[in-house]
């Protein structure tokens, strides 16, 4: 499992963007993907981020927020320029990423998405996401995940 990249793993290394690979043992029993990798790795739930696609007035956006907390589709809605927002179907999120559910990362995505970053990522020096697949996290600097996906941050965590 470690010696297969993903796309995201592929965007970090064609960029040469500083960032540490973690693995784990995925358990299919465990109840949420996020907490089970900060879990895993031993890190404050806080800094790892769940990546989740929504639907914003029928176009699909990216919300990345701690997994201590819920996206508030209101406030992403707002960040994206849109009206409503809902959480996007699976099978959309999925076609759209090309990641399956649990290791949908905010980097490498099949199709360019809007990408809107809770404001709390400002407060690490390293923060945790997704890294293409279940049991696989990247660790990189803020900056570096905000740039590399053209992100807008702001409050969208509940």
């Amino acid at each position: 499992m470690a010696g297969k990249g993903t796309p995201a793993t592929a965007v970090l290394a064609k960029q040469r963007v500083e960032h540490r690979l973690h693995t784990y043992e995925h358990d299919p029993k465990h109840e949420s993907y996020g907490l089970e990798a900060a879990e895993a790795l031993g890190v404050e739930p806080a800094r790892v981020f769940k990546t989740l696609v929504a639907d914003v007035d029928g176009k699909l956006a990216v919300g990345v927020v701690p997994v201590t907390g819920q996206l508030d589709l209101k406030a992403l809605a707002a960040a994206a320029g849109g009206k409503r927002a809902k959480m996007a179907e699976a099978a959309a999120a999925q076609r759209a990423t090309g990641y399956v559910l649990g290791g949908i990362s905010p980097l490498g995505q099949r199709s360019r998405l809007p990408v809107v970053i809770d404001s709390s990522v400002e407060n690490f020096d390293t923060v945790f996401c997704s890294g293409g697949r279940r049991g696989l996290e990247l660790e990189l600097a803020p900056a570096d995940l905000i740039r590399l996906t053209g992100a807008k941050v702001a409050a969208i965590a509940a």
